[in-house]
């Protein structure tokens, strides 16, 4: 490669981005050449179209693509022609402004254009159009993007990319450069999208030494919350010293001793104690205070729930079952089998109880026949379920109004709900469908806001993958010797039995491999190359499955990776889908960001909970269609599972991500009429009996899979690796807690301890990067 150099010119597109590691291929204009377009390649990332940009690099020759200029490190300067300000304003980075706008502007102002904007903003009236509040709009716009680039220069210095820079400055304003300089730690536990690796390089780059006290309390904190990511409430002490060793690189004895001051009266930031391991022998835990708040609250507030004298539900304790049974099968013409009536005998007359049993096992019909007995007593019944499609399929079942959790608790900014112990839901009987789903913060949310006396019904597939969020919940009420009663049902009904969805599910469910022939609604496409298998099932899921079956390729087909990553994950599948389904148009606006590019029609979900978004806020998992995109407003607008439209600005679009294909651990609590599963050998760590039966479950009628039969038999073969590390079945059945070195809230087993609600301010975030708190009392 040649010698260092400049090059200046103006951004025209971005062509390739990859939001992981800022790497970007664009096309410039240099103002040279007949107006041919230079391409650059490099770290590139927060640049926008029509940005003059001031380049650093090397001159070099690509194989195939030809000459091309490698950029170290780019200034973004204003542009002095006509051309350049019209295209610098109308790309959308000045909020108010789109291309028309953008365009009447220069017309009327020319080259004057941005010191107008710059030092008279108010002159923006005399533009034909534009009035006082819009005028006012831009103004303020244009101050916030000038402080926001003073932001960026400094921390392009520490390495930090601009889509961040802008997250920092719009929670610390001014003091964002000293925060950054002083506290960079803070960053990870504030900022959304910015975890201890990217405030540790900040640190670094700050001066901070890689052995400061400080930094091995936020790596152990990050250790820990990396651990609720993959489902543990709690880690055990060595596995935890022996991460945060590996994560420093510093020495164990320095990890031990930050770790003992972490967990002293001093700090409480983690909470340390004996508990049993999945193995049932001892082992010192070390919390999360909010995990370890959660789980003493849950478990006590549900023996609490248990043992209540009260009961909202008094008919059913001497009803004439027979009489009762005969009428309901009069309502809704069918007998209940032995298994279903002992369930709704439970969940009439116990104050807590679990139905689980697989699909085509009558659990649908089981939880009608539960809320038609109740409401025949005028009870009060509420239901819910943890995603909007869920709540939307319960609300079809009974007939009656069902939410998702998140609404019917009333959620606000922050994660305090409305809905607690001191104003619980008014019921008589709460149904929670999709159970498997709940994770340790949201089950300890709800069953705070069940009154005593009220009847809880939680109803869900344990063979399921277990909840995204830390714990597992339904797993741990089902443990053995356990206090929460439950039926299991077995018995797969005739109806069900013609299902091939219902009978392979089965089948994997018990480690026999699924039949693929002679069935109409189950298939396998054979391929053995990742690549090859993500190429098919686009094609499968795009093309053939609609044309064949009448369906909708963006509603009714879904397609369900193992993995986000490689070639027939989630993350590839979803650019190759939107291509086919929802393809550029011309005379379509678009908005990239990042590495993706949004359109309207786009299949979307949500991918952190967000409670300041919507009437209720929008949660990790909500699925949505673009529905408009406005460049001018910098704007788009998603119409959510919920029916509800939610507008996200062009600078928040890092909370969405495409939808077209989903990773099986997201599709949980949903269904839909088709899916289309790519399983191959390149996500073999991943393939599990529980994730394949859990993605099989998803589908109302119709699978296909699309892989090796290598990987499928792999799948089926291997349960996954273990328990997680969770206290709650041991809290529930009454264990004695010894050993807790320190617990603000009362000693171990302290039952219906709320925690001061610090749990509620944790909030789990697949799929993006991970907050973590830097003292007891951390944003989530």
């Amino acid at each position: 490669m040649s010698n260092p150099a400049v090059v200046e010119g103006v951004l025209e597109r971005i062509t390739y981005a990859n939001e992981e590691n800022g790497y970007t291929v664009a096309r410039v204009d240099t103002g040279r050449g007949g107006g041919e377009l230079l391409t650059v390649v490099g770290s590139l990332l927060g640049a926008q179209p029509g940005e003059s940009l001031r380049m650093e690099g090397r001159w070099g020759s690509h194989p195939q693509f030809g000459r091309q200029f490698h950029v170290d490190n780019y200034t973004t300067v204003l542009p002095a022609t006509i051309q350049g300000i019209r295209r610098y304003l109308g790309s959308g980075l000045i909020k108010g402004i789109g291309p028309r706008i953008a365009d009447r502007i220069v017309e009327h102002f020319g080259l004057e254009t941005l010191d107008i904007i710059e030092t008279a903003p108010k002159r923006l009236v005399e533009v034909p159009g534009l009035g006082p509040k819009r005028t006012k709009l831009i103004g303020a716009a244009w101050e916030e993007q000038k402080a926001i680039k003073e932001v960026m220069v400094f921390l392009q210095g520490v390495g930090v990319s601009t889509s961040i820079a802008v997250r920092i400055y719009k929670k610390y304003g001014d003091a964002s450069i000293s925060v950054v300089r002083n506290q960079p730690y803070r960053l990870a536990a504030d900022v959304w999208g910015i975890g201890f690796l990217t405030a540790d390089r900040i640190a670094q780059a700050v001066g901070i030494p890689h052995d400061s006290p400080e930094r091995v309390k936020a790596g152990l904190q990050y250790a820990l919350s990396q651990s609720t990511d993959q489902g543990h409430c709690f880690l055990p002490e060595e596995r935890l010293i022996a991460d945060a060793v590996k994560l420093l690189q510093v020495d164990t004895g320095l990890v031990i001793e930050c770790l003992g001051e972490l967990a002293g009266p001093e700090e409480e930031g983690v909470v340390r104690e004996r508990v049993p391991g999945p193995d049932g022998q001892p082992v010192t835990g070390i919390y999360l205070v909010p995990f370890h708040r959660a789980e003493l609250s849950l478990a006590g507030r549900l023996r609490k729930l248990l043992r209540a004298e009260e009961d909202r539900l008094p008919a059913f304790r001497d009803v004439a079952w027979d009489k009762a049974l005969s009428w309901l099968a009069g309502r809704t013409g069918a007998e209940l089998a032995p298994e279903q009536e002992q369930a709704v005998r439970l969940a009439l007359t116990e104050k807590v109880a679990v139905l689980t049993g697989g699909p085509g096992c009558g659990k649908s019909f089981t939880v009608r026949s539960i809320v038609e007995l109740a409401r025949a007593k005028r009870a009060k019944v509420v239901l819910a379920a943890p995603t909007g499609r869920a709540a939307k399929r319960l609300a079809e079942l009974t007939g009656a109004e069902a939410s998702t959790v998140h609404r019917l608790l009333e959620l606000k900014p922050g994660g305090d709900a409305a809905y607690d112990q001191d104003r619980p839901l008014d019921a008589d009987l709460v149904v929670v469908d999709e159970a498997s789903m709940l994770d340790l913060l949201l089950a300890n949310k709800l069953v705070k806001a069940v009154a005593p006396g009220t009847h809880l019904l939680l109803v869900g597939d344990v063979d399921q993958l277990p909840s995204v969020g830390a714990g597992e919940v339904l797993g741990d009420l089902l443990a053995p010797g356990g206090p929460v009663p439950s039926v299991r049902l077995t018995r797969i009904f005739r109806q069900a039995q013609q299902s091939g969805v219902v009978t392979n599910a089965h089948r994997v469910n018990k480690g026999e491999q699924p039949v693929t022939h002679g069935l109409t609604d189950f298939f396998l496409f054979v391929a053995d190359e990742a690549e090859e298998a993500g190429r098919l099932a686009v094609d499968v899921a795009a093309r053939r499955v609609p044309a064949k079956f009448g369906l909708d390729p963006r509603r009714d087909v879904q397609v369900l990776a193992p993995m986000h990553r490689g070639p027939a994950g989630a993350g590839h599948l979803n650019g190759l889908l939107q291509q086919a389904i929802t393809p550029a148009r011309p005379d379509l606006p678009e908005k990239r960001f990042g590495g993706r590019v949004f359109r309207v029609g786009d299949k979307v979900t949500q991918i952190r909970n967000n409670y300041e978004k919507g009437a209720n806020g929008v949660f990790n998992g909500t699925v949505g269609v673009v529905i408009s995109l406005d460049p001018d407003e910098q704007r788009l607008t998603v119409r959510t599972d919920e029916d509800e439209e939610v507008p996200y600005d062009f600078d928040e679009l890092d909370e969405l991500a495409h939808a077209y294909a989903v990773t099986i651990h997201r599709s949980q609590g949903s269904e839909y009429p088709a899916v289309v599963i790519p399983v191959t050998t390149s996500a073999w760590n991943m393939l599990q009996r529980n994730l394949l039966y859990t993605a099989i479950t998803r589908a109302r009628k119709l699978v296909v899979l699309v892989g090796s039969r290598r990987a499928i038999a792999q799948a089926v073969r291997t349960v996954s690796a273990g328990r997680r590390h969770t206290g709650l079945a041991y809290r529930l059945s009454g264990g004695v807690l010894a050993g807790v070195d320190r617990f603000s809230g009362g000693p171990a087993g302290t039952e219906g301890t709320d925690g001061a609600g610090e749990e509620d301010r944790w909030e789990t975030s697949p799929g993006a990067p991970r907050t973590f708190l830097t003292g007891a009392k951390g944003a989530g």
